[in-house]
Order: structure tokens, then sequence, then C-alpha cells
């Protein structure tokens, strides 16, 4: 299927992604755009910007949608944390977005390295706001609460596709405890901001998306991000149509009717594209 002229990305590769690639090679830290192939890493490095990826670069799980590693989990970066908080002042961010692989192998799911990263990122970069963007931590709240407990702005939990193709994209992922995630997060830390996020084209129906929309505002989600599905290799999942942009500002205007905060909805939205745009207006 041939990708429509919508999709088509401008190739950036100037000094300040020079100064990105630089920043991170010197820190040892991996990103989420290159990990997982993000159609809009040049644009977000050209803007002097990352989404850092912590925990390795491995993940547990088998999501068939995602370009992460699925290998051997690594070893714990000790000094993680506090490279972090040198990257997020040296690229003079003010907001820092932090995600990580899934593990399930740690028995604190990665919950209290979040919480090192946090601090760390805070002690050198006071004005700086957070967002967090984890995995579903096995529901487990003790883990939730070490994540939530360390107070970052934003609480991000990617419900990723509808109910009705879980078993097919994400077979060790469950619609119900993520919607839990979400859910838990408000009811323990009302203040942090609570942000979730669709692919389109994998196969879904309209009506199946307005009803995961209203599965999101029936837990007090905030913040939307819905994007185009991109098949990172003939290994993944296939695209199954290519959204147009009409059809993803209906969406925005239905979710806007729903009661989210903040809603970025285009075909390159990804889960942190400007993701400090969507904190601004509040």
């Amino acid at each position: 299927m041939k990708k429509p002229d919508w999709l088509k990305v401008k190739l950036q590769n100037g000094a300040k992604t020079q100064n990105v690639n630089n920043i991170l090679g010197s820190l040892s830290l991996n990103t989420v755009c290159s990990e997982a192939n993000c159609p809009n890493k040049m644009e977000c490095f050209e803007r002097g910007t990352a989404t850092f990826m912590i925990l390795g670069k491995n993940c547990t799980r088998n999501c068939r949608f995602c370009n992460v590693t699925q290998e051997s989990p690594e070893e714990v970066n000790l000094d993680e944390a506090k490279n972090v908080a040198m990257a997020v002042k040296k690229l003079k961010l003010r907001h820092a977005v932090i995600t990580s692989v899934t593990r399930d192998d740690l028995a604190d799911q990665g919950a209290n390295q979040f919480a090192k990263v946090v601090n760390a990122v805070r002690l050198e970069n006071p004005n700086v706001t957070i967002e967090l963007l984890i995995p579903d931590m096995q529901g487990k709240k003790d883990c939730l609460d070490i994540v939530l407990n360390s107070n970052p702005e934003v609480l991000n939990h990617n419900i990723e596709t509808v109910k009705e193709l879980y078993f097919d994209v994400r077979p060790m992922a469950d619609f119900k405890r993520s919607l839990e995630v979400l859910e838990y997060s408000k009811k323990i830390k009302p203040k942090i901001y609570t942000k979730s996020g669709l692919m389109l084209g994998l196969g879904e129906k309209s009506d199946q998306v307005v009803e995961t929309l209203k599965c999101l505002r029936s837990v007090d989600c905030d913040i939307l991000t819905l994007g185009q599905y991109l098949q990172p290799s003939s290994k993944h999942i296939k695209v199954k149509e290519y959204v147009s942009p009409a059809q993803f500002d209906e969406y925005k205007a239905i979710a806007s009717d729903l009661g989210f905060k903040s809603i970025a909805s285009a075909p390159l939205v990804r889960s942190s594209y400007f993701a400090e745009d969507l904190i601004d207006s509040f």
C-alpha cells in the first residue's frame, strides 16, 4: 500500500540535530525517537529536543506494532538518572519527556528508576516540567505509587488501539488494565494530568475509536494524541488503512466534545510530538 503525500517527511540533518546526537552519545542515553524509528525524529532533533528512553533498549513485551528490540533485558544503568538530568540541562529543555521499555523482569517494573530520573532532573533543572510515558507495570499499584509520588506534571500511558484489536496488536497487554492505570493515577494524584494515545490504521472501525475515546474520558483522561500507524518492517503488523487528515480532524472534534483538555490529532502525531504545546494551554 503506497503512502499518501500527507505522510511524506522532510529530511533534516542540521547543526541542532548533530548537537542532540552528540549530547545523547556522550551520555550513553537512548531515545524512543531512534529505537522506535519515529518519523518525526529529524524534526524533533532539529528543534533541539528528544524523548528519553530509560531502562535499556530491549523490551520484555511482544507488541506487533513496535520497532523497539525484543531481546534479553539489560542491566539497569546506575548513572542513567544523572545522565538524563545532564542532557535535559545541556539541551535547555523546558519540558522533558521520559519513557521506557517494558521491564516485566524487574520486581518493581522499573518504577524506582523512573522516580530516580525525575528527582535527578528536578535537582539539576528546577524549572522544567516532566512528562512520564510509562508501561502498564502489570497494573501493580505499589509500583504505580512510586512513579506517581515523584510528581511528574504529566502521566502518560498509551491505550494504543481499540479493545477489539488487542489480541492481534498487543497480545501481552490488556485494554482494561491500561484504563485502570490511568484511572488509578487520576484517583491517587488528581493534580497530575493524565494522557493517552491511539494509533489508527490498524483495522479499527470509527465507532470503536469513538468508544475508546469515551472509555478514556470515563477515567478522566486529560490529554489525547491520535496518529497514523506506520509499519516499521515486514515483520510487523501491516497497515490496514491510511487515515485521512480530514478523519483525524473529525476525531479531534469528537474528542473535544467529550471533554479532553488538550488534543493532538493528525497523521504524523506521536505520543510525545510537541508534548510541551499540549500542556501550555492549561
